[in-house]
Formats: C-alpha cells, structure tokens, sequence
C-alpha cells in the first residue's frame, strides 16, 4: 500500500511537470507565432523600403542629371557672352581703327 501512494505522488509530480511543459510549450508556440508575425512585417517594410529607395535613387539621378544640364548650359552661356564681348571688343578695334583711317585721309 505504501507502495502505491509513492508510486501515486511520483505520477502527480510527473503529471505536474508535465502540465508545466505543456505550458511552456504552448508559450514557446505562441511567441514562435508572434516572432514570424513580427519577421514578415520587418519583411515588408524592408521590401517598401528598398523600393522607396530605388525610386529615390532614380529621382536623384534625373536631378542630378538636370542640375549637370543646368551647369552646362550656364557654362556655355557665359563662354558665349565672353565670346560676344571679344566680338564687339573687336568690332570696336576695327571701329576706331577705321575711324583713324578716315581722319587720315581726310586730312
């Protein structure tokens, strides 16, 4: 008889631990489920934000393009005005040059 009551105590101490594993298990499971649901939403987020960044990439690329264009433009912009500047500089040259000529054959 004796026997069956340390036999008896060792079942509900097993029974026990196994309700607490279970327990953990079931915890474990659940935090488990949470981790993949939290992984899939940094999946995402990781995704919209690499797409964020190549469109971002692309708009900086066409700005940079254009502000390229833009400099370019201004550079040839103002070779062209020092250009038109040396033109007229020699034009006025030739101007007082002919001038000179005139005034000496006129006198």
């Amino acid at each position: 008889m004796n026997n069956y009551k340390e036999k008896e105590k060792k079942l509900e101490n097993v029974l026990k631990k196994l309700n607490a594993m279970s327990y953990k298990v079931v915890k474990m499971n659940n935090d488990i489920d949470s981790l993949n649901i939290e992984k899939n939403q940094l999946i995402r987020e990781k995704q919209e934000s690499e797409k964020n960044y190549k469109k971002l990439s692309k708009q900086h690329e066409g700005l940079k393009n254009e502000i390229d264009k833009a400099g370019n433009d201004s550079e040839n912009k103002f070779l062209n005005k020092e250009n038109f500047d040396e033109k007229i500089d020699e034009l006025n040259q030739e101007t007082e040059t002919l001038i000179d000529e005139i005034e000496k054959w006129q006198t």
